[in-house]
């Protein structure tokens, strides 16, 4: 057996597993109508000490195939492999990265609207108050990402201005139950645009939702005191 075959066979476990949790995340977010009628989900996970990702695409609901199969590309390799490969290689945290199309969060995105976080189940999770837009593409969107978690290694999201939103962490599930809270959230904060607003947080609200969502309070609160 050659290497690139050997390599191939060892990392079949870990594909099937990407296959798994892709398949359960966008069964979830189709059901809930998290995402757009033209199914744009697309997951990159890292491959555990290489420097390669496992690209999974959702399929066209327009496809007779149907099969969710994941590709695996090195960072320098195919398109699939570049698009996020820059962001793997500057941040060593990030081991997902997810782009999506939701109908409410593309409300956003396209407005040119930076998302703050005012849904209370949308600040559980994260320590950033805000979801920035990505507007000007010419230094391209990994760029972007990688200067927003310079700013704020907490921000969770960019919204990709006239289009999408992309997310990242650290595996496909735990990033889909983000993308499924912050669709809500834009719902309901683009609902009440229309009574006024979304208003800023209560006393106490922000550090309950952190608590609830096990926030590492010193850095909450030195968060919140900033």
């Amino acid at each position: 057996m050659s290497n690139s075959s050997q390599q191939s066979a060892d990392l079949e476990p870990f594909v099937a597993q990407v296959e798994r949790d892709f398949a359960k995340a966008f069964r979830v977010l189709k059901d809930t109508r998290t995402l757009s009628a033209t199914h744009t989900f697309q997951a990159y996970v890292r491959v555990p000490g290489e420097a390669k990702v496992v690209a999974v695409h959702a399929p066209d609901g327009w496809a007779d195939d149907q099969t969710i199969k994941g590709v695996v590309q090195a960072f320098d390799g195919g398109p699939q492999g570049k698009r996020y490969g820059k962001v793997f290689e500057v941040n060593s945290h990030v081991d997902v990265v997810i782009h999506v199309h939701g109908p409410h969060l593309g409300a956003w995105a396209g407005a040119h609207r930076v998302l703050p976080l005012l849904y209370a189940p949308a600040q559980r999770h994260t320590l950033a108050r805000e979801i920035p837009v990505y507007i000007d593409r010419r230094g391209g969107e990994a760029a972007f990402i990688n200067e927003t978690i310079r700013q704020n290694a907490a921000t969770p999201a960019i919204l990709e201005a006239n289009g999408g939103s992309t997310f990242w962490g650290k595996n496909i599930i735990d990033v889909s139950k983000y993308i499924l809270i912050l669709e809500e959230a834009a719902y309901f904060q683009g609902l009440a645009e229309v009574l006024g607003g979304t208003k800023p947080f209560g006393p106490g609200v922000v550090e309950q939702q952190w608590a609830m969502g096990h926030v590492n309070r010193g850095r909450a609160e030195a968060s919140e005191a900033a």
